[in-house]
């Protein structure tokens, strides 16, 4: 990810068993060695990587979160239902990321 800096963009594509789908997310911290993160659908949600040096490798550490304005956008897409649908995308995000993770992992052990 060298190539990437903050306001650069990039397309993501993301997995799930019911569905895939493709979204457009800019670069908003590319620190190499310490952090990378991006935000998603022009700020909606953020995902974010940090690295630090632990003993006989580097601990990589995912979070994600959905910020005020993709609740907002949630809120006026979904209106009601809202709700539940914010808490769907949430649970969603949680459960893959041990799954990102153990994929990062498996990447950065084979090269």
């Amino acid at each position: 990810m060298s190539s990437y800096r903050p306001g650069a963009w990039f397309t993501g594509r993301n997995e799930l068993p019911e569905r895939t789908w493709e979204t457009r997310s800019q670069v908003v911290v590319a620190d190499p060695g310490r952090e990378f993160a991006f935000e998603v659908n022009g700020g909606w949600v953020r995902w974010g990587y940090t690295f630090a040096a632990v003993s006989g490798g580097t601990e990589v550490t995912e979070s994600w979160e959905f910020l005020p304005l993709g609740i907002a956008g949630f809120r006026d897409r979904f209106g009601d239902h809202a709700d539940p649908q914010i808490a769907s995308r949430m649970q969603a995000a949680h459960t893959g990321i041990p799954i990102t993770l153990a994929a990062i992992k498996k990447t950065a052990e084979s090269t």
